[in-house]
């Protein structure tokens, strides 16, 4: 997809970090945008950014782990541009647990917006894409914990393995239909974003009480703040996006150190030997 200008892409997440990024990039692109976030002060600001610009830009407050919510966006994005080229699944959440500590809600709440957000927007924009019937690109944001697993990060090992997962299996089934719409999975290692503070956002269960965590725990948690902290800028992810857009890529690595971690999982499972740990 090489010419973006007056087509329209639909973000979620987008109200900071990653997700802000690529807006940014989209707009710069000329292209109009939906954006979506659960943060509505944050969205409202947001949107009112790019309209100071001339950016043809409508916001939405949504909560992607609710399907219904994800739907009135699909909505609203096809009543106002009529078409959506670019749709990027890209809000998400962290916790840092193991996995006999992490609860229910927990669970509820990681696999709510990690996973159900993306299948929520599948499910409610695809559709309606393919019967306008032009070429259009699906990025899903998961992480290079959708790759090779982290301690202390079950739940979201978990859910970003399962986008990685269904991004896959939906480029087959695009594929096989012979579509016009394209898919990449975005795999970003760690980034310059609030992901570590995720819980302020927090909809599901009780927020970690840091001062119960064990040593190990507190360890894990730490090494994720700083690192990302210590992380790319968001400005260099949507280069990423838009440069895998125009070359037609399905895996976006945004960090090429990690290709030997990757392999060295590779190489663990078809040895059948324990898993390496990476990147700590």
């Amino acid at each position: 997809m090489q010419n973006l200008s007056g087509k329209t892409a639909v973000i979620t997440g987008a109200a900071e970090g990653i997700g802000q990024a690529i807006a940014s990039r989209a707009a710069a692109e000329g292209m109009n945008l939906v954006l979506a976030d659960i943060n509505a002060d944050k969205l409202q600001a947001t949107v009112a950014e790019f309209e100071a610009r001339g950016v043809p830009v409508i916001g939405h407050r949504v909560d992607v782990s609710d399907a219904a919510q994800v739907e009135a966006l699909a909505d609203a994005a096809f009543a106002r541009f009529g078409n959506v080229h670019l749709l990027v699944n890209n809000a998400g959440v962290a916790i840092s647990r193991p996995v006999w500590e992490t609860t229910p809600e927990d669970w509820q709440w990681v696999m709510g917006v990690n996973l159900y957000g993306v299948t929520h927007g599948l499910r409610s924009f695809i559709p309606r894409m393919l019967a306008n019937d032009e070429e259009g690109y699906i990025i899903n944001t998961a992480s290079v914990a959708g790759l090779f697993s982290q301690p202390g990060s079950a739940a979201y090992n978990a859910s970003k393995h399962a986008v990685v997962a269904i991004s896959e299996g939906l480029h087959f089934d695009l594929q096989l239909r012979q579509s016009k719409l394209h898919v990449a999975v975005l795999c970003p290692a760690w980034v310059k974003t609030g992901i570590a503070n995720a819980e302020r956002n927090r909809t599901v269960g009780e927020h970690i009480d840091w001062s119960k965590a064990d040593r190990v725990n507190q360890y894990t948690a730490k090494f994720m703040q700083q690192s990302v902290e210590n992380g790319i800028p968001v400005e260099k992810v949507a280069d990423d996006v838009f440069k895998a857009i125009a070359e037609d890529r399905f895996y976006i690595l945004t960090h090429q150190k990690i290709k030997p971690l990757i392999h060295t999982r590779m190489e663990d499972i078809l040895q059948e030997r324990l898993p390496t740990l990476a990147g700590m």
